[in-house]
């Protein structure tokens, strides 16, 4: 997660017209402290139970957790990139990323 805190500037455009949201099955209380001490500029979202994890593919019910998966949704709503697994430690998917936040991205008149 620290790499999307990291290159949160430059990937989201500092958050403008594009939303992060980091779901997982950990507690809404030790996201908040987490994501506070770390200084994360973006939202997280608790998923105790895997129900929106499960609705995307991500979530392992056998562990229990969420897959490592990322999903660019356009403006309509509609998904129009996913990397699952996402290869957090591969250069080029942060470059695959940056792409698909462009295209998704509303552009200025």
């Amino acid at each position: 997660m620290e790499a999307y805190r990291d290159q949160y500037a430059t990937l989201f455009n500092n958050g403008r017209k594009v939303v992060v949201i980091g779901i997982s099955v950990d507690a809404d209380t030790a996201q908040y402290s987490w994501a506070r001490d770390a200084n994360f500029p973006m939202l997280f979202g608790s998923d105790p139970d895997g129900t929106v994890g499960s609705l995307y593919g991500a979530y392992d019910a056998a562990r229990k957790t969420d897959n490592r998966s990322l999903y660019v949704v356009g403006p309509d709503g509609r998904i129009t990139f996913k990397a699952q697994p996402f290869r957090q430690m591969a250069e080029e998917a942060y470059t695959e990323l940056a792409a698909a936040v462009d295209k998704a991205s509303p552009k200025e008149p």
